[in-house]
């Protein structure tokens, strides 16, 4: 039953009013953006600039002599927008991470807009209202209800030490951001979504240690995430692409590393991960794995690392599992342009059972990869990829390879002006993890996303975005398109 049919509460219709006085307020705001740019046509000063382009959108780092590799591992970088994930792409700038010598072990948060002055306690806050027409707001393909809504985004950031600039040295940072979706028409669908993450770095000499632990909810028919960190679902959501609807899971996220210089060439690299995905109504899984990497720097500018990694996995329905890989890493940085780091390698999967229907062990290749690159002041390109083998939290006894792409281009017009385009594609294919099981499936997704958004002051950006997704599966349950049309506008200090 089509639920578009019902009356419009008065709950509802009072939304709806807010959201029309929402879009007058942002027309406005665009209207008034020639008048503002002409106030400030006077240069502004060197420290201003940096502190506008940080508050609005990815901004182009300054030109420096190559850094020096240190032992500190460099994650890989992440996407300018991921708006599968997040929707609008983050007030906080992204640019190429810094070299481990200047960031250690980055790990990039939500907070925006802070000053880079060197002081012990830093914090930052934001807000992100958006105004959203959703032709699907369900992912189905059966019933297709389009509604609108409007989301409401704080976020807030606390730290101390070098935590949110340059994430160098000793630190302690503490992220939260939560979401509220309100429907004009379908209140039912009303959901609020938290995602809260700590991180630390400490330095014991040649060793270096750091933790994260992320924690996200996410009720409701958006399985969105934000920049604290995107890659614990990847473009299609490997939590699957499939999964649409009303869906409740609550994502927990450990991650433990540490670092140790041998040499003045060599270190060594080890990570401890913890990942739960407890789902409601869908298929709940546990994952506990862990690497060791020995690293060489070949020279300044580029570093190896061969390493292995190995766990296991505990599945509501379905064998437990073990799996070992073989890896080998790669780093480059030259000057401020380009930024690459990778992982490729291959993966042996064990299933246990303990009624005899367990199946031969599973081989995969597995990679990750993650590039940026500025090839002129005011642009920036960036290149993300991974392919893993994941539990399926829709399909009893199956698990999928998710490999999949993600390019973003953003470009700086007119000071601020910018210009963005994301497009991702992840196909999922899916096998049993028992004998006997017939999975017959393999997903296609793609998404697209042109955005605009000008800088109206240092600290105030509005913009607009169309985005289109679709998922392209045998079965017609998980097969679904979207379009979205919306407006945002952001406050950030």
């Amino acid at each position: 039953m089509n639920r578009s049919n019902f009356p419009c509460p008065a709950s509802a219709r009072r939304c709806r009013c807010a959201l029309a006085s929402a879009f007058i307020l942002l027309g406005g705001i665009v209207a008034a953006v020639p008048h503002v740019f002409a106030q400030d046509s006077v240069p502004a000063s060197a420290p201003l600039l940096a502190a506008a382009e940080s508050s609005a959108a990815p901004a182009v780092p300054p030109e420096v002599d190559p850094p020096v590799l240190t032992a500190a591992e460099e994650p890989l970088p992440k996407p300018v927008d991921d708006v599968a994930l997040n929707g609008p792409p983050p007030v906080e700038s992204y640019a190429i991470p810094p070299a481990p010598s200047e960031g250690g072990k980055e790990i990039y948060g939500a907070g925006a807009g802070i000053t880079s002055a060197p002081k012990r306690f830093q914090w930052g806050v934001r807000l992100t209202i958006r105004g959203v027409y959703d032709d699907n707001i369900l992912l189905s393909h059966f019933d297709r209800i389009h509604d609108w809504y409007v989301a409401f985004e704080p976020a807030i950031t606390i730290g101390y030490g070098d935590s949110i600039v340059g994430r160098s040295g000793n630190y302690i940072r503490l992220d939260y951001a939560p979401s509220i979706f309100v429907y004009t028409d379908h209140s039912d669908d009303d959901s609020i979504q938290h995602l809260i993450r700590l991180e630390g770095q400490y330095g014991l000499g040649r060793l270096t240690l750091g933790l994260s632990q992320d924690v996200q909810i996410l009720h409701g028919s958006h399985l969105d995430t934000s920049t604290l960190d995107a890659s614990a679902i990847a473009i299609a959501g490997s939590i699957n692409a499939g999964i649409n609807g009303r869906t409740h899971v609550d994502l927990y996220r450990t991650n433990l590393g540490a670092s140790y210089d041998l040499s003045d060439k060599t270190f060594l690299t080890s990570e401890f991960h913890y990942d739960r995905d407890d789902f409601n109504t869908l298929i709940s899984s546990d994952r506990i794995f862990g690497n060791l990497f020995f690293n060489y720097k070949y020279s300044p500018k580029l570093a190896f690392g061969l390493g292995a990694e190995g766990g296991f996995n505990t599945v509501e329905i379905g064998p437990d599992e073990t799996f070992e890989q073989g890896l080998v890493r790669v780093q480059y940085q030259l000057t401020g342009k380009i930024a690459l780091n990778a992982s490729a390698g291959v993966e042996v999967r064990q299933f246990d059972s303990n009624d005899g229907g367990s199946r031969g062990d599973e081989v995969s290749g597995v990679y990750e990869i993650g590039a940026v690159y500025q090839p002129f002041d005011g642009t920036v390109i960036t290149l993300r990829g991974t392919s893993q083998v994941l539990n399926s939290a829709a399909v009893a006894n199956a698990d999928f390879l998710a490999t999949n792409v993600l390019l973003g281009v953003r470009q700086r017009l007119l000071e601020r002006v910018y210009l963005g385009f994301t497009a991702g594609y992840e196909h999922a294919h899916y096998f049993p993890t028992i004998n006997g099981v017939d999975v017959s499936r393999d997903d296609n997704y793609f998404l697209i996303e042109p955005a605009v958004d000008v800088m109206v002051t240092r600290w105030f950006t509005v913009g607009a975005y169309y985005l289109y997704r679709t998922n392209d599966s045998p079965i017609a349950r998980f097969d679904y398109y979207e379009n979205q049309v919306g407006m945002r506008a952001s406050f950030t200090y």
